[in-house]
Order: C-alpha cells, then sequence, then structure tokens
C-alpha cells in the first residue's frame, strides 16, 4: 500500500455480520483516525435498531447514512435498509437504483464508489457473507491501490463471501475476525505519524 493516510474504511458484511461487527466496533478507538461505512445486508423493512444496537458495543457515534453526510474521523456510518450507500469525496450519497445481485445496499456499490472518490486512500474490509456481493468491489479498491482485508473464512458463520474473495483476487491480507480491529487501527494510525 502507498503510505498515504487512509481516508475511509468501507466494511462490507452479509450473513453473520452483525456479530462480526460488534467485534470490530468494540475494539476500535474513539479516535480512530479514518471515517467508517458499513453496508450490512438486511431486510427492506428494518429500522434504526441495528445502529443502536451496535452502538452499545463501540466508543465512536454510530448512525445510519443520510444523504449528503458529511465524512467526519472516527464516525461510523450504515447503510440503510433498502439504500445503496455511496462514498463521494467528503460526503455520503443514497441511491435507490436497482438492487446488484439481489441486495440493496450493495457492498459492491459501496466499495467501488469508495475506491472511485478515494483511491489509495481506502480500505475495504469484506466480512462473512453467504453470497458473491463485494468482491467487484474489493477488486476494484485494489486496482486503486487501496488496501483490502477479508476474514479469514474459518472465523466468519458464513465462510461463503470470503471465500469468493480470496478466489478472484490477491487480497493484502485475510485475517481472523479478533485481528481485524487491531490491524486497522495499526494501519490507520501508522500512516499518520
Amino acid at each position: 500500500m502507498a503510505v498515504e493516510a487512509v481516508e475511509i474504511v468501507v466494511i462490507g458484511t452479509s450473513l453473520g455480520g452483525l456479530s462480526a461487527l460488534q467485534v470490530i466496533l468494540r475494539n476500535l478507538s474513539h479516535q480512530f483516525p479514518a471515517a467508517i461505512a458499513i453496508a450490512q445486508h438486511r431486510h427492506k423493512e428494518s429500522n434504526a435498531q441495528l445502529s443502536q444496537f451496535l452502538q452499545q458495543h463501540s466508543s465512536m457515534p454510530i448512525k445510519e447514512a443520510e444523504d449528503k453526510d458529511l465524512l467526519h474521523p472516527g464516525h461510523v456510518y450504515l447503510a440503510p435498509p433498502d439504500y445503496h450507500l455511496l462514498v463521494e469525496p467528503g460526503y455520503l450519497s443514497l441511491s435507490t437504483d436497482e438492487p446488484v445481485s439481489y441486495a440493496r445496499p450493495s457492498i459492491d456499490v459501496l466499495f467501488e464508489s469508495a475506491a472511485d472518490s478515494y483511491h489509495e486512500r481506502t480500505v475495504g474490509v469484506l466480512l462473512t457473507g453467504a453470497n458473491r456481493d463485494g468482491v467487484q468491489g474489493l477488486a476494484r479498491i485494489a486496482a486503486v491501490n487501496g488496501h483490502t482485508i477479508v476474514q479469514d473464512p474459518t472465523t466468519a458463520e458464513n465462510a461463503t463471501m470470503p471465500q469468493a474473495a480470496i478466489q478472484s483476487i490477491p487480497v493484502d491480507q485475510i485475517l481472523p475476525l479478533s485481528d481485524i480491529a487491531p490491524y486497522l487501527t495499526h494501519l490507520c494510525f501508522s500512516v499518520r505519524r
């Protein structure tokens, strides 16, 4: 990875993601130096309880993203149910475009927009899930010299999604779930010194 400060960490997950997100967010400091945007597959009728639930496990502010929300370091933004979440330079946008791979929010859409906006200053993290969403987006992050991390499939509640990424692209790191937050902390703080 180029020695550039990380501006955004994008995380994608599906089946089993709730538990995985708790582990990661619990272990990141409120002084985390980059913004975090998350696409978690969920039913379109879901309400805001996901952000409230995850907030219990994190010292960082967590909210459902709203259109044109400004990106702030140390803040966590969740894709609302039934919306694609896109990263623009400095802010977020929402879209009701057609589902991608049957998913809205789509992990691919989030990852690709982050790569297009922040290039090598993007870190993509693909976690547990039962489909291939996120593989194409992670490939885009790799193509712009961003950093790619995939959960070790043996630690995933459903290994399909991380295995698909590992088989499709040369990822930078394959990490057990418990090692992802410490690695992100090291990666994001070390390049700012």
